[in-house]
């Protein structure tokens, strides 16, 4: 993976703004850390000298010169590692008592602080730092009252350098990190990539691998994968739908052309020219019927009817269904039973329900034999509602269940018997609309069609 791809990544590009959030918010964190040991040390220094030199002042107001440099050298003769620093001055500042050499050539602050560099005595071959406060007594003495900071200034150093290393490493930590992810996003991403690519070219069987993970990523390519399924799904019947449009208008375009041709002949007679006029109109009206019904399968599949759903009275509909295809059954010597009972009113367009349920029952009173049966059964539940249409005819083979409602799918190989295969799509497709299922079944003999309509779409 080249790493100018890399850094022209989204996830790079939101790494790296995570890392300066997160470095920020540690830099904040560090900040807040060192002022509160390093300044708290400086703080409770400060403190220290103010104690100190209200100590001395009071001992100056109650015992005067003596009483001052007294304790000031009982205090010098206690301590052993020079950590206070006293220096009493007269006048001109030239040194009284005290354990530095010389009054420092810095001037105070405002209020009366004093940081300098002193080299104290030859025990000391280097410069330490001290903090001082200046007090001013009466005759016009001078009295610095201070500390020797110079441990607490490399203390100070130390928790510098320790948290502007652990800056350094957080930033490169978040940045090693981000390349990490970043790396790893941009794998996955060029793997759904380079199979979209293949399946672009021509192979419609490849899948996006799965890391196994059952993270965000692999929910995603579960989706994807199951839409590839769809649209392979769809593809292969697109090529069976062609295939099948070729074999069943081949013939019926043949018989019309032949037809035409046979008019164009000046010799026929009036009765024998009105005929093949008939069957040629014939002709040209199954044509349309075809493409109709193929225009109103893509209607129903693109979900426009569902604006119009109202109430259905489904009983309503089934004894308008029954009354309509009763002659038919008759004339077959057939049965037909079905068992009224009350039904709920059920969301749906009467109109595509009607020809769903028109569809099925035809197709059962076409293929049931004379004197056979055929039984509607309603199963009225409080979600959804149940209708099985069993016939009594030779079935369909189990192999077919799924391909059965492909548009233009018929069991008969050379498909010379009347119809078109787009009945049972149409069914199909009214069903899907109405956020139902179908499912088949072997009545043993015949064929079980359950169609499942829910009640809350």
């Amino acid at each position: 993976m080249k790493i100018t791809k890399l850094y022209r990544s989204s996830t790079f590009r939101l790494a790296l703004i995570y890392m300066a959030l997160f470095s920020l918010s540690v830099l904040l964190l560090l900040g807040f850390i060192y002022w509160s040991t390093a300044g708290y040390m400086v703080r409770q220094t400060e403190a220290t000298i103010e104690t100190e030199i209200i100590g001395l002042t009071e001992s100056y107001d109650l015992s005067g010169l003596s009483g001052l440099t007294k304790i000031i050298r009982e205090r010098l003769s206690r301590q052993t590692a020079d950590t206070s620093l006293y220096l009493l001055t007269d006048e001109s500042f030239k040194p009284i008592l005290g354990n530095l050499k010389k009054w420092p050539d810095n001037q105070p602050s405002e209020q009366g602080w004093l940081s300098f560099h002193t080299k104290r005595d030859s025990h000391h071959s280097y410069q330490r730092k001290a903090l001082a406060r200046v007090f001013p007594l009466q005759s016009n003495l001078h009295l610095l009252v201070g500390r020797d900071v110079h441990n607490l200034e490399e203390m100070q150093k130390l928790i510098q350098e320790a948290l502007f290393w652990g800056l350094m490493m957080t930033v490169v930590l978040a940045l090693a990190g981000g390349i990490m992810m970043s790396r790893t996003m941009m794998h996955r991403i060029e793997t759904i990539n380079s199979t979209c690519h293949q399946i672009m070219d021509g192979d419609l069987t490849q899948r996006i691998a799965r890391s196994g993970g059952d993270d965000d990523f692999d929910k995603l390519v579960g989706t994807l994968n199951q839409m590839l399924d769809r649209l392979e799904i769809l593809m292969q019947g697109v090529k069976q739908v062609t295939n099948n449009i070729a074999h069943d208008l081949r013939t019926p375009l043949s018989r019309l052309r032949r037809r035409l041709d046979m008019l164009r002949d000046n010799n026929l007679t009036i009765d024998r020219h009105e005929e093949l006029l008939e069957q040629t109109i014939s002709e040209a009206d199954g044509l349309l019927a075809t493409f109709k019904a193929l225009l109103r399968i893509s209607e129903v599949e693109s979900g426009s009817r569902r604006v119009g759903f109202k109430n259905v009275n489904i009983a309503a509909l089934l004894d308008d269904l029954i009354e309509l295809y009763a002659p038919l059954s008759e004339e077959k010597g057939q049965s037909i039973i079905f068992k009224r009972q009350p039904i709920k009113l059920l969301q749906g367009d009467r109109d595509l329900l009607f020809q769903a349920f028109a569809n099925v029952l035809d197709n059962a009173i076409k293929y049931t034999p004379p004197s056979g049966q055929i039984q509607l059964i309603v199963k009225d539940q409080p979600n959804q509602l149940q209708i099985t249409v069993c016939d009594t005819g030779p079935g369909i083979p189990l192999s077919a269940y799924e391909k059965i409602f492909d548009r233009f799918y018929r069991l008969e190989i050379s498909r010379s018997s009347p119809g078109n295969g787009l009945g049972l799509s149409l069914v199909a497709a009214i069903v899907n609309l109405h956020h139902g299922d179908i499912k088949l079944a072997d009545n043993d003999p015949g064929l079980r069609l359950t169609i499942t309509l829910p009640r809350v779409h």
